[in-house]
Formats: C-alpha cells, sequence, structure tokens
C-alpha cells in the first residue's frame, strides 16, 4: 500500500468510523444526555428560587458533569470526520510533497496514528477524568501535529526544487 492509498482508505475508514459514532449517540444516547442537562439546570434554577444555595449548587455540579461529556461525546464525532477529511485532502495533494515514497508513507501511518489517538483520548475523558485518556489525547495531537508540520515542510520542499 503506498501513502496515497494509506490516507484515503485510512480517511474513509475514519469517516465511516465517526458518522457511525455519531449515528449511534444521536440514536441511543444523546436524547438522554439532554434530558440530564435540562433536568440538572431546571433543578438548580428551582434551588435558587427557593434560596436552597446546597440543592442548586449539588444542580449544578451535576449539570457541569452532564454537560461535560455531551461536548466530549459530540467533539469526537466531529474530530473523527474532519481529520478524516484532513487525511483524504492530503492524499489528493501528496505529488506536490518534496519526500521519497518511504517518508511519505511514514507520514502517512504517523497522520493516521494521531487522527485516531487524539479524538479517541478525547472520547476516554467521558469515561474517566484520570491522566491515561488525557496522556492519549495529548499524544494522539502531538503525533498529529508532527506530521502535519512534516507534510508542511514537505511541500515547502517540493515548492523550493
Amino acid at each position: 500500500m503506498n501513502a496515497r492509498q494509506l490516507l484515503l482508505c485510512g480517511g474513509i475508514a475514519l469517516a465511516i468510523l465517526g458518522m457511525s459514532y455519531g449515528l449511534w449517540y444521536a440514536v441511543f444516547a444523546e436524547h438522554q444526555a439532554l434530558d440530564g442537562i435540562g433536568h440538572s439546570l431546571a433543578s438548580a434554577f428551582q434551588a435558587a428560587a427557593e434560596r436552597n444555595p446546597a440543592t442548586g449548587d449539588q444542580a449544578l455540579v451535576q449539570y457541569r458533569q452532564a454537560k461535560y461529556a455531551y461536548d466530549r461525546q459530540v467533539d469526537v464525532h466531529g474530530h473523527w470526520i474532519g481529520l478524516a477529511m484532513l487525511l483524504m485532502v492530503l492524499a489528493i495533494g501528496l505529488d506536490h510533497v518534496g519526500f521519497s515514497e518511504k517518508w511519505k508513507l511514514l507520514l502517512a501511518w504517523i497522520l493516521l496514528l494521531g487522527s485516531v489517538l487524539f479524538p479517541l483520548g478525547v472520547l476516554l475523558e467521558t469515561w474517566s477524568h484520570g491522566p491515561i485518556p488525557k496522556a492519549v489525547a495529548i499524544l494522539g495531537s502531538a503525533i498529529l501535529t508532527a506530521a502535519l508540520a512534516g507534510m508542511i515542510i514537505g511541500f515547502l520542499r517540493r515548492q523550493d526544487a
């Protein structure tokens, strides 16, 4: 498999993953999450109207936790699809990268790895606020950033030639 095929196939697979995850979330989980967000916010307002700060504070904590998880779930869906499109666009412009096919293939693998790890780490943060999910997300974004920098260098090398 050459770098172009890897980026195209990886991008298509990532797009399918992102869309499938988004569909699953919309059908099976989003309504419950939105109900929880609305309920906790309504409870906070009701507690404030009743001048009950302890209940209001607890409801706001529940709101913050539910909103945090909801935002991460939506981000994962969007990031996987956005990164998939980026991989496919880079595959189209790969002829303009001034590296050997071996280096292009290495960059393609690194791009694909970062594109999977970054949103996966964000998804893991919905289940655990510990250091491992954060480390996966940070590692994925660092890998992705380094690979994109490599692609930029490749594009600049080609322009200089």
